[in-house]
């Protein structure tokens, strides 16, 4: 390889790397660039997608964060472990979406009529953008199964 050759190959590189770390409107103002290095930049759509862009809050680390509204927008209320707490900020039966970051298990809680109730487990980085079937049922969340059904 000559030295001329080398020296270009270099700048495409740290011009590749340089976009993939940055937005993706940066990605599209420079084509040329990315037609050099298809495969580092074929990454960068899946790491924007999973970010929860305009979250009202994030879940922090040993947190489950619960949303009004779908894609984590509106309001946002968040647990954490030991224990049951009911749903506030608007959450309860009204949580469109969720994520967690509890290292664990936690259950989400429906009440029904009398005594009944269900509950609906949640894993460490389970998150759901449009959570419809359980929006309407979400009463609070817990550490346990406080005796209820899976629903």
């Amino acid at each position: 390889m000559h030295r001329s050759t080398a020296s270009l190959t270099t700048a495409l590189v740290g011009v590749a790397a340089a976009l993939t770390l940055a937005a993706p409107t940066a990605v599209a103002a420079a084509p040329t660039a990315v037609a050099a290095v298809p495969t580092a930049v074929a990454a960068v759509p899946t790491a924007v997608a999973t970010a929860p862009a305009g979250s009202a809050r994030a879940a922090g680390p040993g947190q489950v964060c619960f949303w009004t509204e779908a894609g984590q927008h509106g309001q946002a209320w968040c647990y954490a472990p030991p224990g049951y707490a009911e749903a506030e900020n608007g959450t309860q039966r009204h949580a469109y979406s969720f994520d967690s970051r509890v290292d664990g298990t936690v259950y989400a809680i429906s009440y029904g009529p009398g005594n009944s109730c269900l509950y609906r487990e949640i894993r460490k980085d389970d998150y759901d953008e449009n959570w419809e079937a359980w929006a309407t049922k979400f009463d609070g969340v817990s550490d346990n199964k406080m005796g209820c059904e899976a629903g």
